[in-house]
């Protein structure tokens, strides 16, 4: 279809449905938990009635937040091996369209299970999104040794937050949507998230007339972002969440990784990979031992002094794969210092606190670091996940000029882009800490995050974990929150890091929602070297004390 006929055919669709919008004015004002609809008669099934979704009308009535309706345009029943296990389930494909006729639609997907537990679970997304998460996928850092939500009956549901990647993008790097307004609040300010999870509950209704009893959301990364705007812009709908590596600070964090594009760019700073690897080695081989353990493992990076000054080469002149140049070595202190800027935004952030020396060093995941080319104009596929964000982020949050050259915007000195940057840190920076809405309506929050995390800072969920410590206090922190830190973790166990790590948070959460049984001394499984270790509340960490390096049994939390 040409974009004139789409065009088109997008403004009769808009004209047909706009007059739902008018009929919601009350339902948006009250939201959606206002004015839910009752379960349909007939009492309550575990087997949804999927042929009679197909073509279903989704009323703008049943969501919060303003849209012209949407339509399920297919259902289906599945049958696929998920965890191992055979399930049978009616896939649900549906759009939701929106106010303004050039926004492009929300893509969601529902899955129904026929053996329904009688809950539901929605999946966070990743990167800048854009497709729709699998949903018969796991949790963050979930368990190996258990079943994914959908093999344990739950209906899972999740959306593209909004937009559709160019499939000629590398995955989650397509930042195009951001020059249309409504996209954007969509994915940064959340927006979606809200709209999917009403859809979605009205369909599940439908399919099984009857409510869930609990309803849990889980994401990392962008997804762990998500989970956190979930419980403190609509504290009531959601019983729990888990949230990993969550780059809740998104504005931050989007001008420390162009500070740090541009001095990688400079000529002789990017530290290839044969250097990266020996920075790498070289902080394991000064700090791994200081937990007591000799494991691979470091379980205190705030412990680990390490200077890169000591692989100097003669001279500071770069020399080989053997030492660190001057301009490299002030790289590599720029990715691990705070990054402040001089100037106010809107949200009120004015610093990103950087990564940790064995983040964004380690050669088993690259891409998430420095990358294996440096930054450049066009910026290359291979440069690190952070720099192509950025690129991507200055194209078309910030300029929104497709050609703009991402070098030529200075994070420290913004000019004529300030009162820009200033906006988009009231959509991207999601940082209320003041999580206790979510609190007294009985929600429970688990916060995990990889101490060497390669793309999102643990020092800034760290950040964030004091903010909420410090506005709701420390005793009714605990009341519903934990927050663990996991050593040698990297973001979403991608490539092969030191530590995988599996945890069954899902079971945790439930017993904590269901049962009011907090999670009580847990372990945390390292899939790829078949050991374990205490999951340790932060600030503690892991210390070995004596016996089987390989069994969590032999170390004890502490400070």
């Amino acid at each position: 279809m040409s974009s004139t006929s789409a065009r088109g055919a997008r403004a009769r669709r808009f004209a047909v449905l706009a007059s739902m919008v008018l009929s919601a004015g009350v339902t948006q004002v009250l939201g959606a938990e206002a004015a839910t609809p009752p379960a349909a008669p007939g009492g309550s099934t575990t087997a949804p009635r999927c042929a009679a979704l197909d073509g279903t009308t989704i009323p703008a009535s049943v969501m919060s937040l303003p849209t012209t309706g949407g339509r399920v345009t297919s259902a289906s029943v599945v049958t696929g091996v998920v965890s191992g296990t055979t399930v049978e389930y009616c896939q649900v494909e549906a759009h939701l369209f929106p106010v303004d006729p050039s926004a492009p639609d929300i893509t969601m997907r529902v899955a129904l299970p026929q053996d329904w537990n009688h809950k539901a679970l929605m999946f966070g997304g990743g990167g800048y999104n854009g497709t729709v998460p699998d949903l018969t996928g796991n949790v963050p850092f979930g368990p190996t040794d258990a079943p994914a939500p959908l093999a344990r009956g739950y209906a899972t549901f999740a959306s593209d937050s909004g937009h559709r990647q160019s499939p000629t993008a590398p995955p989650s790097l397509d930042g195009s949507f951001g020059a249309n307004d409504e996209a954007l609040r969509n994915f940064s300010a959340g927006d979606a998230l809200k709209k999917t999870r009403d859809a979605s509950l009205f369909l599940l209704r439908r399919a099984y007339r009857a409510e869930p009893a609990h309803t849990f959301f889980a994401g990392g990364s962008t997804g762990g972002r998500e989970a956190l705007v979930v419980a403190q812009r609509w504290p009531r709908a959601f019983d729990g969440v888990i949230s990993g590596y969550p780059a809740w600070n998104n504005l931050a964090e989007a001008l420390d990784l162009g500070y740090l594009t541009q001095i990688l760019s400079r000529p002789g700073a990017f530290p290839g990979v044969e250097k990266q690897t020996l920075l790498y080695d070289s902080v394991r081989h000064t700090c791994d031992g200081l937990d007591g353990a000799e494991d691979g493992v470091v379980s205190d990076p705030d412990g680990c002094h390490f200077d890169p000054v000591t692989l100097r080469c003669p001279r500071g002149a770069d020399t080989g794969p053997t030492c660190l140049s001057d301009p490299q070595i002030k790289a590599v202190n720029a990715m691990s210092s705070p990054f402040r800027w001089g100037y106010r935004v809107a949200s009120g952030e004015s610093q990103y606190p950087g990564f940790p020396f064995l983040s964004g060093a380690d050669m088993r995941t690259p891409f998430l670091g420095f990358g294996t080319t440096a930054p450049a104009d066009p910026m290359p596929v291979t440069s690190g996940y952070g720099m192509q964000y950025w690129d991507q982020w200055v194209k078309y949050f910030l300029t929104r000029d497709p050609h703009h050259n991402s070098l030529d915007i200075d994070p420290r000195h913004p000019g004529k882009w300030l009162d820009r940057i200033s906006r988009l840190s009231t959509i991207q920076d999601r940082n209320n800490a003041d999580l206790r809405p979510f609190a007294r309506a009985g929600g429970k929050l688990l916060l995990l995050h990889g101490a060497a995390d390669e793309l999102v800072s643990p020092r800034s969920t760290n950040d964030y974990y004091e903010r909420v410590r410090a506005t709701v206090g420390a005793r009714p922190t605990h009341d519903f929150l934990r927050y663990y830190v996991v050593p040698g973790a990297n973001h979403a166990n991608f490539g092969t890091p030191a530590f995988a790590a599996s945890w069954d948070s899902l079971t945790a959460l439930e017993q904590w929602v269901e049962q009011g049984r907090a999670p009580r001394n847990p372990v945390v499984s390292d899939a790829a070297h078949h050991r374990t270790r205490p999951l340790c509340e932060y600030p503690e960490w892991p210390r070995h004390r004596a016996g089987d390096q390989d069994s969590a049994a032999s170390f004890v939390c502490t400070r």
